[in-house]
């Protein structure tokens, strides 16, 4: 029988190997952007419902701006991996902890210090490359421009939402689950005038749907909930570093989707600037 802490670590690394299969997953489907990020957060909404019974507590008035952020969050990930690669959309988002730390003095009142622009120069070099180059249009990202657009998009509302939960961490520990749920209702139903009329939905559509609700946040979010009550933040943040490291790789294997040596070069970068943060975090 494995150690709980071993058991906690692999439900991390479970968390993050099932959050890296969004981009592969919608590139599967045939239905568009707005279709499938309605589908998708609605169908996980019932699972994060049927599935976490702390969801089903905490509702309250300071849960609806987080979980407005969140949505935001979801509808243009979803959008960006159908117009860009995966790997762009992965990485853009993955820019959260600069414009979290922009934000921190406004909204949390958490000052900037000195060594936070060593960690915010590179991610913003990063952030950058993705613009700098032209990736040239391909089948599984068919407009690479206007899909990076949508993912720098995704990492501002992101850092939106991780401040968001962070606040409201301070007052109510049940509130947080609840606010995501709510974010993949109103996710949901802001993507539905986007994504109508939805004539028909193949057998093939409608499996991958309940595999991105069902699986990679239902499952994922359980993981991550049970997860959290012993490794330390730390920990939990390197370990579902994995999510954005393996993104790409899934789709270059499935799809034969290659990121332009730009966005590579850029989604290192972000990376590494993140893993060397919170490996200063810790030791601070």
């Amino acid at each position: 029988m494995p150690s709980s802490s071993f058991r906690d670590r692999l439900l991390l690394v479970t968390a993050a190997v099932l959050f890296s299969t969004g981009g592969v997953a919608v590139k599967a489907a045939s239905l568009t952007g707005w279709q499938m990020a309605s589908c998708r957060s609605g169908v996980a909404a019932i699972a994060l419902l049927a599935v976490l019974p702390e969801t089903r507590r905490g509702w309250n008035w300071r849960i609806v701006p987080v979980a407005a952020a969140y949505a935001a969050t979801l509808v243009s990930f979803v959008v960006a991996n159908r117009l860009t690669t995966a790997a762009d959309a992965i990485f853009l988002q993955s820019t959260a902890p600069l414009y979290l730390l922009l934000l921190g003095p406004v909204l949390l009142r958490e000052p900037i210090h000195r060594t936070d622009l060593f960690f915010m120069a590179p991610i913003a070099v990063g952030l950058a490359m993705f613009f700098v180059g032209a990736e040239p249009a391909v089948r599984t990202a068919p407009d690479p421009a206007r899909g990076n657009l949508f993912g720098a998009a995704s990492g501002l509302s992101y850092a939106l939402a991780l401040a968001g939960l962070r606040w409201l961490g301070r007052r109510d520990r049940d509130s947080g689950m609840a606010a995501v749920v709510l974010g993949n209702i109103l996710a949901s139903l802001a993507a539905l005038p986007l994504a109508l009329p939805m004539r028909s939905i193949s057998t093939a559509d409608a499996a991958v749907a309940l595999y991105l609700g069902v699986v990679q946040i239902g499952v994922a979010y359980w993981c991550v909930t049970r997860a959290m009550r012993h490794v330390t933040a730390f920990e939990a943040n390197t370990l579902l570093l994995f999510e954005p490291a393996l993104n790409p790789i899934w789709v270059w294997l499935i799809h034969g989707e290659r990121p332009g040596p730009w966005a590579l070069t850029g989604g290192a970068i972000i990376l590494l600037a993140t893993l060397a943060n919170t490996w200063r975090t810790k030791r601070a």
